[in-house]
């Protein structure tokens, strides 16, 4: 081992290593992220043989914390997280709030402070937002409406974890732990409480406010110039720059966490019209030390907790996988979403990652939880990521048998939703030859307003009941549910529709849903929006009608071909 080059070997050792277990373990269909802990894991200190330098690879850690938070920031958007706010709000915080209660009952139970299970318990109650991103783009279901409410849902639990971090230093004296950078205090005197968070909201309020009033103009028009030159690894460089050097700003300057300042760093660079291609261009150097973290939170691990330990993680496990995904389905059913909606939330928070780890490295960092509890925390999050596409696999199969059971049905698909039916007062004329348009996003919305403008009469089937209710205030007809199902169809009077036009990104009920158009209407027209190819081959060989790929040339193209064909005569012989 040559000892001369410690940052070198370090991170040779950990790219190296988090390649080859990477591939293995997407060649046995689990998330890369597995092979990277289990890399970790390798070099570690904990496990024989080459170990790689553990306060290296923490600096490390800490940048690739930076542009992982970067990155979220980069895509955060209010507007989408205010279209599900509903839901995802309510729902977030409900769930955090029972899953942190089940991990401090746990801690309890083993004699730990009230700090450590506090947590110990957040660590279980936040999903990775990183697995459930890419799961959800593997099934294709990103953009559709149950997409946006998983990943709002997760980008609540990120903001909540953001003020965790924020609030947790200057409270963990008076719950028992260490004074941030002060090893040897605990126990020892604070200044009061109040002093102490009035002294943490002034610093957050103050580089907060710095942002939005300063950065929020200075960076962007930074980044214009940059691309001025044309220079591509300038551009890249500014975008690299800006994340890192804010967040480093924000900790010297203000106090705060490189994690939020990062956060907020990619905040002010969404607001430039270029932040869709410094996303692009900061990518791969992301991806490469959001493996480096990985790994680093690997060599943390301590394999001995799974002989020692096994029941103690035999039950974090069960919160994580179990425990809190229970909680979000019953919260998504009582908050009156569709069954189907409540069983992607669950699978999608059936899991921990990135943010977990933080909280753990934080918590031991200040005193309040001890090493054993990262440990599980890291067995938890290694077996709960491996184990997440078994239970999303799991989805169809439990789909098919509820909805065999009509007790079951009954009870949870919302038949009584007032949402889910046609109101009477609309005019009849609207609802013979009218379009039944499947979907309300930014596709469905752009051909609405088209139909609109052009006199035509349409019903939409929207999942989001938000949209449902506002497009009833605006005096269009709408019904909640999934088209996918032949009563929200029926409630669209689809028996007397001239075309039905699906725009949602939801591929998954298409063919459902021209099989029932055809059965009630064979005269009916259809027009699919899908982004795959293979899934737009299979449609064309159903004869599913006209289709269009894309999103923003699609939703021009539908839009033009739904009025177009609208102008033409009536005739039968729908296709």
């Amino acid at each position: 081992m040559p000892h001369d080059f410690p940052l070198i070997t370090t991170i040779a050792a950990a790219l190296g290593f988090g390649l080859l277990f990477g591939f293995a373990a997407t060649r046995l269909k689990l998330p890369a992220l597995v092979g990277y802990l289990a890399a970790g894991i390798l070099i570690g200190p904990a496990t024989p043989g080459f170990a790689a330098d553990t306060v290296l690879a923490g600096q490390l850690a800490e940048i690739g914390v930076m542009l992982m938070m970067f990155g979220v920031g980069l895509h955060f958007s209010l507007d989408d997280l205010w279209e599900v706010r509903r839901i995802a709000l309510p729902g977030a915080i409900l769930q955090i709030a029972a899953a942190t209660g089940m991990g401090m009952a746990l801690a309890h139970w083993w004699g730990w402070s009230l700090g450590g299970g506090l947590v110990f318990g957040l660590a279980l109650s936040v999903a990775s937002t990183v697995v459930l991103l890419r799961a959800l783009e593997e099934r294709g279901i990103l953009d559709s409406f149950n997409g946006r409410i998983a990943v709002g849902w997760l980008v609540v639990e990120d903001l909540v974890t953001v003020l965790v971090l924020v609030l947790l230093p200057p409270l963990a004296s008076s719950m028992g732990g260490a004074a941030p950078g002060d090893a040897h205090s605990v126990g020892a005197a604070a200044a009061p409480l109040w002093q102490t968070l009035a002294i943490t909201f002034g610093k957050v309020g103050g580089f907060v406010a710095f942002m939005m009033l300063i950065g929020r103009k200075l960076f962007p028009w930074l980044l214009w110039q940059v691309a001025r030159t044309n220079s591509r690894e300038l551009f890249t460089l500014c975008v690299i720059a800006a994340a890192v050097g804010i967040a480093y700003g924000a900790t010297k300057l203000f106090g705060i966490s490189f994690a939020l300042g990062a956060f907020f760093a990619g905040m002010v660079l969404r607001e430039s019209e270029l932040s869709h291609r410094a996303a692009q261009e900061s990518l791969p150097l992301r991806d490469a030390f959001a493996v480096l973290f990985f790994v680093s939170v690997g060599m943390l691990f301590e394999p001995s907790i799974l002989f020692e330990q096994p029941l103690q993680l035999l039950a974090v496990v069960a919160i994580i996988v179990f425990g809190k995904s229970i909680v979000a389905f019953f919260l998504v059913i009582l908050l009156r979403y569709p069954m189907r909606t409540a069983q992607l939330v669950s699978a999608s928070l059936a899991q921990i990652g990135e943010f977990s780890f933080i909280l753990a490295a934080l918590g031991v960092s200040l005193k309040l939880m001890p090493h054993e509890g990262q440990s599980l925390i890291l067995a938890g999050a290694i077996i709960s990521i491996a184990v997440n596409p078994v239970v999303f696999a799991s989805l169809k199969p439990l789909e098919r048998w509820f909805s065999k059971s009509q007790r079951l049905a009954a009870k949870f698909d919302r038949s009584a939703d007032p949402l889910a039916e046609l109101p009477r007062s609309v005019p009849q004329e609207k609802l013979s030859g009218q379009v039944v348009l499947v979907g309300y996003g930014r596709v469905g919305r752009r051909i609405a307003a088209a139909l609109t403008a052009q006199g035509i009469p349409f019903v939409v089937a929207e999942q989001n009941r938000e949209a449902v209710d506002q497009l009833r205030k605006d005096g269009i007809p709408a019904v909640a549910g999934n088209a996918g199902e032949p009563a929200v169809l029926i409630q669209a009077h689809i028996t007397r529709a001239r075309m039905l036009v699906i725009a949602t990104p939801d591929t998954f009920h298409v063919r459902a849903m021209i099989e029932t158009a055809r059965a009630l209407n064979p005269d009916i027209k259809t027009v699919v929006r899908t982004h795959s190819d293979e899934e737009a081959e299979l449609l064309r060989n159903e004869r599913a009608g006209k289709i269009f790929l894309g999103e923003h040339e699609l939703a021009k193209g539908m839009t033009e071909f739904v009025v177009e064909e609208f102008k033409q005569p009536r005739n039968h012989g729908g296709h």
